[in-house]
């Protein structure tokens, strides 16, 4: 999961570089944490959110085909 969410927000910002996801357990799901740049955080989110909502269902989808709970966060 962490290499499918790194590779898709790489994809979509203009600082590959800066892209970076944690990962940490919570109770029985795994959370993923994506950090960008601060110019980044636009492209990463979209209008009213499209582009992070479309992130999450992906990762959402291929998890759950792993029998996993995973959620991603977008942090600052």
């Amino acid at each position: 999961m962490k290499e499918l969410l790194l590779y898709v927000a790489k994809q979509l910002v203009d600082d590959p570089e800066a892209v970076t996801v944690t990962e940490r357990e919570d109770g029985e799901s795994t959370v993923l944490e994506l950090h960008v740049a601060p110019e980044d955080m636009g492209k990463v989110i979209g209008r009213q959110g499209r582009i992070a909502k479309e992130i999450r269902t992906i990762i959402k989808a291929v998890s759950q085909r792993d029998g996993k709970r995973v959620t991603v966060d977008i942090v600052d």
